[in-house]
This record gives C-alpha cells, structure tokens and sequence, in this order.
C-alpha cells in the first residue's frame, strides 16, 4: 500500500507540464492568482468529486495559484487538499428523483434557500476576486442562483469565467428543451468565455450531438477524460490506514458501487442476492446518501453470507476499486472515469432518471467495447450472475480513449493567466 503513496515533492508537481514563468513569478501581481470552482451539489457526489480532483491537480501544480472551492456538499472541507486549496460550503439543496429541487436539511421554502445560496456566492466571488471563475456543469447554477454573480462579474470584466461540462448531459431532445427553457446557450454566450468539456470529443461530441448555436460551439475546448488514477497521489494516511483496516479477503473482489447511494438501492439488493464464482467475495459500497433502512436490509443480507461485506463509506473509494476484479456499478461521470482509467472488467447498470446521461454514456462505450451495459428494466440476480461468471478480458482502454484532461487543464489555466499576465503589464 505504501507504493500509493508518492513522495511529496512529486505530488507537488503532478499533472502540470510545463507551465511558464511569467505566470509562476508575480512581479505584476500583489498576491498570488487565484481561481474559484462552483458545483451545485444536489444529487450524489459526482460534482463536488470532480471539481475537487481539478481543485487538488491545480494545487499541485506549479502555478501560483490560490484554489476555492464553493460547494454543496459538506464533508468537501473534510478530504485532503494541498496548501492554497480550501471549500465554502453552501446550505444543502437537494434534487429528487423526479428532479424537483428542496433545501436538503434547512427548514426553508425553496426560494428562501436559492436567495440564501446566492447571495453567499455573490458575496464570496466579491470579497475572493478570482482571476479565474469554473462553473461546474450549470450555466446558470441551480435553479438560476448563479445570475447575480455571472451579472456581477460580467460588469467587473476582470474575472475570466469558465464553464465545465461533463461529456454527455442528457439525451438530446431533453437538453435541447431543457437548455431552451433555461437560456442556457444565451448565458453562455453572455457570460463565459470559454466551456472546457471534460470528455473525448472523438467519442461524444456535444456541440454536433445537441445542435448547439455555432457561436455557443465556438468556445469549446476539450479536456479529455479526468485520469482517475491521479485521486491516488493525493491520499492522506488516514484514508490508507481506513483501507487497511478492512482486512480485505486476498481472494478475487466484485465490487458494486452505487455513487452517492441515494437511488442506488436497487442496484445493490440485486447484487447481494447474485450468486458469486467461487473464491469470488463480493463488497457494496452503499454511499452516504443511500437510505438507512436500505443499508440495514443489506447488512442483515450480508450476515447471512460469508463472501459477502458491505461498506457504508469509504473516503476514497478508488482504492477499493483499484483492488477489485470486477466491478457492477451504476454509471456516472467519476465512476465511469475509474472504470476507464484503471481498465476494470465492468457491467454498468446506468440511472435512467431523472436523466439519460449515464444511458447514453454507457451505450456509447459500450460500441467501443469498452464496457458492458445492462438496462435496469432486465436487472435480475440471474443477469448478474451471468455476468460475474463470463470470461471477460480486461479493456485496453487506455489505448483507445483520451484521458488527458488533468494534464491539459493546468495548461489551459496557465494560457489564462500568461494572457492576463501580459495584459496588466500592457495597462502599466
């Protein structure tokens, strides 16, 4: 485990290339750089765990640069984070299912919380003063909190504002009514100045896929998919020692994961009724947001197996998954980022609501022969019985899809901040 672990002048280098000195030294500049990520945070994890896998390789990298995060997910301040790294968390706003929105533990009426959320933001971009702002996913943030702010910085014309999209979004008639009703393509055009996708543009191609308005496709730039390999470098002791403390079985591990858990309960009751290979043990993650009479049930089921553990949160499950055979999961961004990067045999069992993005993805690679996919209307511990006892080879696909994004990201930052560099020197 220790070989997790990479020596601390390493990681302060990791993922950066080769960044210019006229950014790193600040003549011009009183104070260091500085960049603010926003996520909405309002169903699971995946959000909040993207923006602070960008958060933690900014760190790290050679770029004078303070990082916050503004985020609305609470146990983001609880992870490890380098020196200039830190997370404003925001009061907790939930989506359900049928992707209606409600504050997550306050006793507010929806407006109340959205005004509260926003001005907070508002208040923080003032006093902060990002050079760089990255918005995560939202144009316009959750149910429009962030047009203050984007109004804001519009006027100040200092703050270089940046919208990150995943790869895939929804199925596009959705986007492109969704998208329409929110005046997304105007914001866009409005307020950033660029939108970084987070994915592989040979594989999903998001202007050609939703039609989008050439002037909106004009301020693409694709990133490539985040390596995940990269959350190892940035472990702390106690999330290796929480590892080891499992006492992992040295046989052979299918691991379910359902992301945050909060609409995974389906997922992982199949899969702890599937019938194993033998020297197979299998481990559910449930997440933090599954249901506490769901996560019972499957604790009850597992002490009624002897290859069977279920573990209700882990801070940093890539190294469990680093250690499986196989993995049957749901399939979001992150997960599916991991599934990539650490080429694991895998069954994805994608949500189909309140979205179709982790379908669409799933089918996508599933062409490429990458991953297998089975529809959660078919999903029976039969099926996933079947599944476990194939031979499978593992996917190369490493050789076949682009996961550079946590390499180009520090250098589209550095192009930024050399282009305002030069700028300020120019007005002095």
């Amino acid at each position: 485990m220790e070989k997790l672990l990479p020596p601390s002048k390493e990681i302060a280098r990791t993922s950066t290339g080769v960044m210019s000195s006229k950014v790193s030294g600040l003549s011009s500049n009183a104070r260091k750089w500085r960049i603010a990520l926003y996520s909405h945070d309002t169903m699971g994890l995946g959000h909040k765990r993207r923006n602070l896998l960008i958060a933690q390789t900014l760190g790290c990298s050679s770029l004078e640069i303070d990082v916050l995060m503004i985020s609305g997910i609470q146990d983001a301040s609880n992870v490890p984070t380098p020196p200039g790294v830190d997370c404003l968390t925001l009061p907790a706003l939930h989506k359900n299912i049928d992707g209606k929105y409600q504050a997550r533990r306050l006793d507010m009426s929806l407006q109340e919380i959205i005004t509260l959320r926003s001005q907070v933001i508002l208040t923080t971009i003032k006093t902060f003063k990002p050079d760089i702002f990255i918005v995560d996913n939202v144009p316009r943030g959750a149910v429009r909190e962030l047009d203050p702010t984007l109004e804001y910085l519009r006027t100040q014309e200092k703050t270089h504002c940046i919208l990150g999209l995943r790869d895939v979004l929804d199925e596009p008639a959705a986007v492109r009514r969704d998208w329409k009703r929110g005046a997304n393509e105007k914001a866009i055009q409005t307020y950033y100045d660029a939108v970084w996708v987070y994915g592989d543009q040979a594989i999903y191609d998001l202007g050609k896929e939703y039609h989008l308005h050439p002037k909106t496709i004009a301020k693409f730039r694709y990133t490539g998919y985040l390596d995940q390999r990269s959350r190892l470098k940035f472990i702390d002791i106690e999330s290796v020692q929480a590892f080891r403390s499992l006492n992992l079985p040295s046989e052979r591990i299918a691991l379910c994961l359902v992301g945050g858990g909060q609409d995974g309960a389906l997922l992982a009751e199949t899969f702890a009724h599937a019938e194993l290979p033998p020297e197979m043990n299998g481990i559910i993650l449930t997440g933090p947001f599954m249901p506490r009479e769901v996560r019972q049930k499957l604790q009850n089921y597992a002490a009624q197996r002897d290859n069977l553990c279920v573990l209700e949160y882990l801070a940093e499950p890539t190294l469990l998954l680093n250690r499986a055979e196989r993995v049957i999961a749901m399939g979001g961004y992150n997960t599916t980022c991991e599934l990539l990067s650490f080429q694991k045999r895998s069954l994805i069992v994608p949500r189909i609501k309140p979205r179709q993005e982790q379908l669409v993805r799933a089918e996508r690679l599933q062409a490429l022969g990458l991953v297998d996919v089975l529809h959660p209307q078919q999903l029976t511990p039969q099926a996933l019985t079947e599944w476990l006892t194939q031979e499978v080879q593992p996917p190369q696909a490493r050789n076949c899809v682009d996961l550079k994004g946590l390499n180009r990201i520090p250098q589209f930052v550095n192009e930024i901040l050399t282009s305002a560099h030069h700028s300020s020197q120019q007005a002095s």
